[in-house]
């Protein structure tokens, strides 16, 4: 497509992988003039909560563990068909994805594990009746007629025991006081999932962590097109032009401790990523806890627009419960693979083609993964790294006296260990483990009680160059707190601003397939 957009610019706030896909559409689709493109980021690395950082000597990090899906994820798997393959010549990051997940098939035989260290058997659900009701209400109920219903006013107690809680609620990160509606449509997206929820066979994984594996390969695919990357540069905050329409003139910026000012051009485009399910960040590490940080610059942000004009959401369900939105993630980097070897042999799984194993009766509700390595692109070929998480950091744990919060990295280790009974071979694992803790306040903030006016609109009504898409803007039956939102933001961002006539993959509506009915059925009675 070529058009003539003359000194038309766009500036994307945030440079996640939503901003990413969307200068990819406007080069792609639209023909645009790549050095008129401009991601600006607060940090000194594109990718957002897409991470993955770190070296063997000093460990590696990654903050949320991120699992792809064949059946949901549309339009980034549309979008990565045409993105080169960074280590494959001749082959798009999609093929690449496809031949390395073919090769190492998910199938999880370690998917919980109670208190006596024992897997446990999950093929059953563990549903009562009144836990199979409550479901089919969930799911036949009109998301407006459930307005800011938490999950646990939807369920009695005996729900939040069942197999299917524990597996469901630390596979998609669910808390009970989350919103309903919310697990109503992640049951509606990934009801094909149900039947296989014990297995995670639906688990796409990728080669390396997904900064390596998704984020390099963008960036890669857009530097030859001149696009503007502005690093370690913030956005405080946005003028608008007086009237009704939404029409931004000015972006405050603050960039190396110096304000200033971007003016706008009457067609240039701006398109922000509001909140952000990462940011206030805190890394611990073997000897210290992390810290609980407050909000951050993204939220802040998205309070100073939502004021000045109505239709751009309201950050307050999201931002301001971090009691309810906050959990604690862990990277731990060994210099051998004695651990490694243990869990495999535990799990009956080779690293990489297991998935989340969750100790269901521990206080901190944790669970951990061995991806396959290397999982990082600079590790060496001696080092092991893998990933774990705990959905309650405020409980005390059952082998250390203290809350997850308060703990050191070494001992989230002691925790961990106690957990697996592998208590005779602590020296050995203790004795090369880096274990770095990362507490996210905002993690689940998009999960959060909200009304539907609280997210906004992708492009919100009358505004004529402004478009949101983070995970807190609103687009009708998908799923937050997956790439795929992000990328479907960016899409339909990019496509309604610049008035381009192209289909975006739709959501595929698995509630209406009646294989997937009776099957999911009949699990439910498993």
């Amino acid at each position: 497509m070529n058009k003539e957009y003359g000194n038309r610019q766009v500036y994307f706030v945030g440079g996640g992988i939503a901003a990413l896909a969307g200068a990819a559409y406007l080069v792609r689709d639209c023909g645009f003039p790549g050095q008129h493109i401009h991601i600006i980021e607060e940090m000194k690395v594109l990718g957002g909560s897409n991470d993955g950082a770190g070296s063997a000597e000093h460990g590696y990090v990654i903050r949320g563990g991120r699992m792809l899906n064949d059946e949901t994820y549309e339009n980034l798997w549309e979008l990565l068909r045409t993105i080169p393959s960074l280590d494959q010549p001749g082959k798009s990051v999609r093929e690449e994805i496809t031949g390395f997940d073919n090769a190492n098939p998910t199938h999880s035989n370690a998917r919980l594990v109670d208190k006596n260290g024992e897997v446990v058997d999950v093929l059953s659900m563990g549903f009562d009746m009144a836990d199979r009701l409550a479901l089919g209400k969930l799911i036949i109920t009109p998301e407006a007629a459930m307005g800011k219903a938490r999950i646990n006013d939807w369920f009695g107690p005996h729900f939040f025991t069942t197999n299917f809680w524990y597996m469901w609620a630390t596979t998609f990160a669910f808390q009970p006081w989350h919103s309903a509606a919310e697990l109503k449509r992640y049951m509606l997206r990934f009801m094909h999932e149900f039947p296989r929820i014990q297995t995670l066979e639906g688990v796409t994984r990728t080669p390396y962590n997904q900064y390596d594996s998704i984020i390099l390969p963008l960036q890669s695919y857009l530097e030859p097109f001149g696009v503007d990357f502005s690093l370690k540069c913030t956005v405080t905050d946005l003028e608008f032009k007086e009237g009704d329409s939404i029409t931004v003139t000015k972006l405050k910026v603050v960039r190396q401790g110096v304000e200033g000012m971007i003016e706008l051009g009457g067609d240039d485009l701006v398109i922000v990523t509001n909140g952000s399910m990462t940011e206030s960040s805190s890394l611990g590490s073997m000897t210290a806890a992390p810290r609980l940080n407050g909000k951050g610059s993204s939220w802040k942000l998205w309070e100073n627009i939502a004021a000045k004009k109505p239709g751009l959401g309201n950050p307050e369900p999201f931002a301001d419960h971090i009691d309810g939105s906050k959990w604690e993630s862990f990277t731990v980097t060994f210099q051998d693979s004695r651990f490694f070897d243990l869990m495999e042999k535990f799990t009956r799984n080779r690293a990489g083609t297991g998935a989340l194993v969750t100790f269901k009766d521990s206080g901190w509700l944790m669970s951990v993964v061995l991806a396959f390595q290397p999982h990082f692109r600079n590790q060496p070929e001696h080092v092991r790294v893998f990933w774990g998480y705990g959905l309650y950091p405020d409980n005390v744990g059952d082998y250390v006296p203290k809350k997850m919060s308060e703990c050191t990295g070494a001992e989230i280790m002691e925790e961990l260990i106690g957990h697996l009974h592998f208590g005779e071979h602590r020296d050995e694992i203790m004795a090369t483990a880096n274990c770095i803790p990362c507490m996210m306040p905002f993690i689940t903030s998009q999960f959060m009680p909200r009304l539907a006016s609280d997210r906004p609109k992708v492009v919100p009504d009358g505004s004529t160059n402004l478009a949101f898409i983070s995970q807190f803007c609103e687009i009708p039956d998908d799923v937050v707190f997956t790439e795929e939102y992000s990328v479907r933001a960016a899409r339909l961002a990019v496509y309604t601003l610049l008035g381009v006539n192209r289909p975006v993959e739709p959501i595929r509506q698995y509630q209406y397939d009646v294989r997937t009915l009776l099957s999911g059925l009949v699990t439910s009675f498993r």
